[in-house]
C-alpha cells in the first residue's frame, strides 16, 4: 500500500492517501484544460475512504458527463485543486497529479475524453489504454 502526499502551491491545504491508485490517466477533457489553462491534466484516481485533507478548502460544484456533480476542492489563498470527487464515482476521489509531493513513481496507464484533445497534442512513450470519453470498465 502506497502512503501519498501532496498538497497546494502555498502548502496551507494538504492531503494524504493511505492506498494504492486505482488508476492513473492523462486527461484531456475540456474542464481539465480550462482548470489548468493548458492541453491536458495527468491525475491518480484513489479509494475516497483513504484521503484525508487537512486545512481549509474552498468547493466549486459542476455537472459533470453522468449530469450528476463533481466537487473541485481548492486552496482559498491559492487557488491550487487538490481534490476532486465525481458524484457519479461515489467511491473515487480524484487526485491532480501535479500536487503530489512525490511523483517519480507515476506512469499514466491511461488517456481519457480524447475526443476533446488538442488536435495538436501527440503523447509519445509508455503503453496507455486511450478511451474517447471516461473509462466505464473496472480499472
Amino acid at each position: 500500500m502506497r502512503h501519498l502526499t501532496g498538497g497546494c502551491h502555498c502548502g496551507k491545504l494538504r492531503y494524504a492517501v493511505d492506498a494504492d491508485p486505482i488508476f492513473s490517466a492523462v486527461c484531456h477533457c475540456r474542464t481539465c484544460q480550462k482548470q489548468t489553462g493548458t492541453a491536458f491534466r495527468v491525475v491518480i484516481a484513489v479509494p475516497r475512504a483513504a484521503v484525508s485533507v487537512d486545512g481549509a478548502s474552498k468547493t466549486y460544484t459542476r455537472p459533470g458527463d453522468s449530469g450528476q456533480q463533481v466537487v473541485n476542492r481548492f486552496c482559498p489563498d491559492c487557488g491550487s485543486t487538490v481534490v476532486i470527487e465525481p458524484t457519479a464515482l461515489p467511491s473515487v476521489t480524484i487526485i491532480p497529479a501535479g500536487t503530489l509531493d512525490d511523483t517519480s513513481w507515476l506512469r499514466p496507464t491511461m488517456e481519457i475524453y480524447c475526443d476533446d484533445a488538442q488536435s495538436w497534442v501527440r503523447l509519445d512513450g509508455g503503453d496507455r489504454r486511450r478511451f474517447p470519453k471516461m473509462h466505464e470498465g473496472r480499472w
